[in-house]
C-alpha cells in the first residue's frame, strides 16, 4: 500500500475489502465512532478508512500519524488555559497555536507552488502571498496595541499587511478601508523575508505565554480577548487560503502533503450504501423561544477611563470570549417550520442547474464545480472529482442560487434562528464526531435524520446559509480591537469616530448574509454556538451551502 510506512496499526489494503459489509462510520455519527476519531485524535492519530467486520461486532481503522490534528473540545487541559472542567473558557493554549502553525505552515508553505505566489486563484482577494505576511502582521500589531512594544522587523509590514480586502461581487471598486499592497511583483518581499518576520513574532507570543507560566505577567481581560482574536482570526484564513487555493486544485495547488489521499472507489460504494438508508419523518420544529449570542461585551475590557480593568484571573479564564457580533445574549422567537434533513446536494442542483438552463432560466454554475466536456467535476484539494464520487455531498454555491432552488421546490432558506434551533437540536459537533477540523479533506454525505441517532447527526461539513442579512442588534458594542492599530493619537480617536477597520460594522451593508455551523476545514474552537460567519449574498467560493425549509401553518 503507498506510503504504508506511516499507517498505523494494520498495514492492509482497503482495495481488498470488498466482502464486507459498509461501515457504520461511512455516513453516521455515532457514540461509538465519534469515541474512536476522539481517541485517535488524541494521540495523533487519523483515520482514513474503516470498516466494520462481517458481523459487525467491531470495526477496523487504518490510521496514519496525521502532520496535525485537533483535541476534542471536551479535554480542558490542551484547549484552552484553564485548569479544569468548569467554565466555558477559549483562550487558546500554547499547544493550541502549535497545532494552528502546523496547520498554517502544511497549506501555505507545503499547498502553494513557488509560481502560484503571486497569483489570485480568485480574483476578488489578494495574492497568495499578502495571506502569509497577513498573518503574522496582524498578531504582531494585536499584541503591540495590547501589550506595548515596537513592531517586528522588518516595520513597513504594517502599512501593507494590516487588513485584507472583500470587494463587492457586483462592484469590485466597493470596498472597506484595506492596507495599501505593491502593484508590482517585484515590489514584494519576499517569502524568506515574511518568514522571518513569522518567526520573530511567534518568539515574541511564546515569551507571553512563558510570562503568564511563569507569574511574571497577570491575564487580563484585554489580554485574554487579543489572544481569542489573534487565534480565530489566524484560523478563518485557513479556511480562506483553501478555498482560494481549492480553484487551482490539478492545475497548480498541491494536495496536503502528508496526508493520504482518499481511496474514492471504495468510499463511493459505502457513500451510496449509506444513501439508501431510511430516514425518518422530517422534522417540524418550534414554535419555541431560543438564545441567541452570550453575554461578552468588549466594554468590559476597560474602565470609563480607558484602563484596562482588573479582574481576578480566575474570572479571565473561565470566561468565553467572543466576536463583538456574537454578544449580548438575547431571546428570540421562532416559528413553526419544517427542515430538510440534508443541505442540497450536488447532485440534486445539478439537476435543478441543468434544468432552469434549459428552460433560459439563468442559474449560475457553482464555483465549486467545473466542467470537463459536458460531464460536472467536483472540485477539490486533490482536484476535481466525479460527480458520482462527490453526488452525496452538499453542494458548495451562492446564497442567491440556492434560494432559487429552494422556492423551486416550494420552500425557502432558513432564518438564522431557525437554522441556529435546528443545529442545536441535531447536529452532533466535532466531539460528537462531525466532518470538522480536518477529519477528512473534502464533504462526506450528511449523516443526520438516521432513527438509530434519533436524527442527530452531521451535514458532512459545510456552512450553512441564512436568508437572515448580517446586521446589528440591540446591545452590540463594536470592536475597538481593529481601530487604529498603527495611529497616532489623534488619528487613533478619528478612526473611532469614522468607524474605519471595524471587525462587523463594515459589513453591516445588507450584502452580507449570515452563515452558521462550520465546514471540514474549520478548526473545532470555531464551533461555538454564538459564533456567526458571513458572506455576500452572490459569492460564490466560500464552502457554504444550504437547506430548504418550509412554512408550518
Amino acid at each position: 500500500m503507498e506510503e504504508a510506512a506511516r499507517l498505523g496499526v494494520w498495514e492492509v489494503d482497503p482495495r481488498k475489502w470488498t466482502s464486507v459489509e459498509p461501515t457504520p462510520s461511512s455516513n453516521t455519527t455515532t457514540s461509538t465512532h465519534a469515541t474512536a476519531l476522539n481517541t485517535f485524535a488524541l494521540a495523533g492519530l487519523r483515520s482514513i478508512f474503516s470498516t466494520t467486520s462481517p458481523c459487525s461486532d467491531f470495526t477496523f481503522h487504518v490510521l496514519e500519524k496525521a502532520p496535525f490534528t485537533f483535541r476534542p473540545l471536551s479535554d480542558p487541559h490542551k484547549v484552552s488555559l484553564r485548569n479544569n472542567n468548569a467554565g466555558s473558557s477559549n483562550i487558546p493554549s500554547r499547544q493550541c497555536w502549535d497545532e494552528l502553525w502546523k496547520t498554517w505552515d502544511l497549506i501555505t508553505l507545503g499547498m502553494i507552488p513557488e509560481d502560484m505566489i503571486l497569483q489570485k486563484p480568485i480574483e476578488l482577494r489578494h495574492k497568495c502571498l499578502f495571506y502569509i505576511g497577513h498573518i503574522p502582521t496582524f498578531l504582531d500589531m494585536m499584541l503591540c496595541k495590547t501589550l506595548g512594544g515596537e513592531p517586528s522587523e522588518p516595520k513597513y509590514f504594517w502599512d501593507i499587511f494590516e487588513r485584507g480586502i472583500d470587494p463587492h461581487v457586483d462592484d469590485p471598486d466597493h470596498c472597506h478601508n484595506h492596507s495599501a499592497v505593491p502593484t508590482c511583483d517585484s515590489d514584494w518581499p519576499t517569502l524568506t523575508t515574511i518568514i522571518s518576520f513569522r518567526d520573530q513574532v511567534r518568539a515574541r507570543l511564546n515569551r507571553l505565554y512563558d510570562a503568564l507560566e511563569s507569574g511574571e505577567r497577570k491575564i487580563n481581560l484585554a489580554m485574554a480577548r487579543t489572544l481569542v482574536m489573534t487565534f480565530e482570526h489566524e484560523a478563518f484564513h485557513v479556511e480562506t487560503i483553501l478555498y482560494m487555493l481549492i480553484q487551482r486544485a490539478g492545475t497548480g495547488t498541491r494536495p496536503p502533503p502528508g496526508f493520504t489521499k482518499p481511496f474514492w472507489s471504495h468510499l463511493v460504494e459505502r457513500w451510496d450504501a449509506g444513501a439508501g438508508k431510511i430516514r425518518l419523518p422530517l422534522p417540524v420544529l418550534g414554535p419555541t423561544t431560543i438564545t441567541m449570542g452570550h453575554d461578552d461585551s468588549e466594554a468590559d475590557d476597560y474602565t470609563v477611563n480607558g484602563h484596562i480593568a482588573v479582574e481576578g484571573p480566575e474570572r479571565v479564564v473561565d470566561r468565553e470570549f467572543g466576536w463583538d457580533n456574537e454578544s449580548p445574549a438575547r431571546r428570540v422567537k421562532v416559528g413553526k417550520f419544517k427542515a430538510e434533513w440534508s443541505p442540497v446536494t450536488n447532485a440534486q442542483f445539478e439537476r435543478f442547474w441543468r434544468s432552469e438552463n434549459s428552460k433560459g432560466n439563468v442559474v449560475a454554475m457553482p464555483a465549486s464545480w467545473v466542467l470537463e466536456g459536458e460531464a460536472v467535476m467536483v472540485r477539490t484539494v486533490y482536484g476535481p472529482v466525479s460527480m458520482d464520487i462527490a453526488k452525496h455531498w452538499a453542494v458548495l454555491t451562492s446564497y442567491d442560487d440556492l434560494l432559487k432552488y429552494a422556492r423551486a421546490k416550494g420552500g425557502r432558506l432558513p432564518t438564522e434562528p431557525e437554522l441556529r434551533l435546528f443545529l442545536d437540536t441535531y447536529d452532533v459537533g466535532y466531539d460528537g464526531g462531525a466532518n470538522i477540523g480536518f477529519r477528512n479533506w473534502h464533504p462526506v454525505p450528511p449523516s443526520m435524520g438516521l432513527g438509530g441517532t434519533d436524527g442527530k447527526g452531521s451535514n458532512g461539513g459545510v456552512w450553512e446559509w441564512t436568508s437572515t442579512a448580517f446586521a446589528t442588534h440591540e446591545g452590540l458594542v463594536p470592536t475597538q480591537l481593529f481601530t487604529g492599530c498603527v495611529l497616532s493619537p489623534a488619528l487613533a480617536l478619528y478612526a473611532r469616530l469614522t468607524k474605519i477597520f471595524r471587525y462587523s460594522t463594515d459589513f453591516f451593508d445588507g450584502v452580507h448574509h449570515v452563515a452558521l455551523g462550520a465546514s471540514y476545514a474549520t478548526l473545532p474552537r470555531l464551533t461555538r454556538r454564538t459564533l456567526k460567519n458571513f458572506y455576500q449574498h452572490n459569492y460564490p467560493f466560500p464552502w457554504v451551502g444550504a437547506r430548504v425549509v418550509y412554512d408550518v401553518v
